[in-house]
């Protein structure tokens, strides 16, 4: 129906444009010769039966050389990172909604976002062949806004990806994001680590607030609503994140989206695995990260950075080790983090990455803490974190 009536108005337009042009010759015929009498120059059929030899995309890099040449080179790492590993990155369907995931091992686990399956009745794994499976829930931490999926597949049908370390990672370095963005499965989108070690809300603490995830990745690749639970990829197609979160009043891709690291997955996916749940190693006290101001009204250094330690939960670990909490009325007299066993504690993140990917729930920990102007070691014993 549609190219019928584009074809009439085209027809109709040449009709208008022959006469506009045949209006301003008054009383003259035009000589029309017979088809057989109009000749075609050799040199116009010769140039419309040539058809120009054209090589096939793929052989592109080799044959180009210089700028040109490590772009082809560029472009086909994507392309072959995505066929190497998109059949491991799933399309998660729960009731209404969707995100993403991916295959964890070869015994049907599936990693996603807790946020992605928190509220299912029935969720659906579809794969990138097509096919699909129903899912069971095998356990979920909203501490990390992660969750452990199972579907029942045969030996060898599922590939899983691997797990990079997370704590090599280096801001400007190239990363993939593939999920199912708006439900549009298998999409993949580039761009770059923009930054590294942020803290993002995770779940409720008691008593209001919320705990924080650490270590966060921020990347500008696109990242929309249906990629939570996907995979954040390096060039070797190494895990390096889950993408959970974006930064965007419109939800859609503003080029600020964050991931859950890799190492943090290494510490809670094999948790959830065995037991359904994550025991988070905890401090138990709130603080403020000093800056040039701060530290100068704490009587420090203005260069001292630390955390300020505002307040302690009663009873938690923090306390029980003698850890002092500031003033509550002027804010003043408090414990500052300055380190954790031998790293140095400037920010929040510091001390949460530490205490997240490198001790368990009842290990003793040195902090290093500055009180009344000396350093001094207290060792603390790190309980288990509440549940909102």
């Amino acid at each position: 129906m549609h190219r019928t009536r584009s074809t009439s108005l085209l027809f109709l337009s040449i009709v208008a444009l022959f006469l506009a042009a045949c209006a301003g010759i008054a009383g003259t015929e035009p000589e029309i010769k017979p088809v057989s009498e109009v000749k075609v120059p050799h040199a116009a059929v010769a140039a419309e039966q040539h058809v120009p030899e054209v090589a096939p995309s793929q052989d592109a890099p080799a044959e180009i050389e210089g700028p040109m040449g490590q772009l082809f080179a560029h472009e086909q790492a994507f392309i072959e990172l995505f066929e190497r590993t998109s059949g491991s990155v799933v399309h998660v369907g729960v009731d209404d909604g969707q995100g993403s995931g991916f295959v964890y091992d070869d015994a049907g686990h599936i990693v996603t976002n807790n946020h992605v399956i928190a509220q299912a009745r029935s969720i659906v794994i579809s794969f990138a062949d097509g096919s699909q499976l129903d899912a069971t829930v095998v356990g979920t931490d909203p501490g990390s806004d992660l969750a452990v999926l199972k579907v029942e597949a045969g030996p060898g049908e599922l590939k899983a990806v691997k797990l990079a370390d997370s704590d090599q990672l280096r801001v400007g370095q190239l990363v993939v994001a593939i999920g199912s963005p708006f439900g549009l499965a298998n999409t993949l989108t580039t761009g770059v680590i923009s930054g590294l070690d942020r803290l993002f809300p995770g779940a409720e603490a008691p008593g209001g607030g919320r705990y924080n995830i650490p270590d966060i990745i921020q990347t500008d690749a696109a990242i929309n609503p249906g990629n939570s639970g996907g995979p954040l990829l390096d060039l070797r197609g190494y895990v390096i994140g889950v993408n959970t979160a974006i930064e965007s009043p419109v939800r859609g891709s503003s080029g600020v989206g964050f991931a859950v690291p890799s190492n943090v997955v290494a510490v809670v996916v094999p948790q959830l695995i065995s037991n359904g749940s994550v025991a988070h190693p905890w401090l138990g006290i709130s603080g403020t990260e000093l800056n040039a101001s701060l530290a100068e009204t704490l009587g420090l250094d203005r260069d001292q950075r630390g955390i300020a330690i505002g307040s302690i939960t009663a009873g938690g670990p923090a306390d029980d080790a003698g850890i002092v909490a500031a003033n509550q009325a002027t804010g003043l007299g408090g414990d500052v983090i300055t380190g954790i066993e031998e790293q140095d504690v400037k920010e929040f993140d510091d001390l949460l990455g530490y205490i997240v990917g490198q001790t368990a729930v009842g290990q003793t920990i040195d902090l290093r803490v500055l009180r009344d102007g000396k350093t001094i070691s207290v060792p603390v014993t790190l309980g288990e974190r509440p549940n909102s």
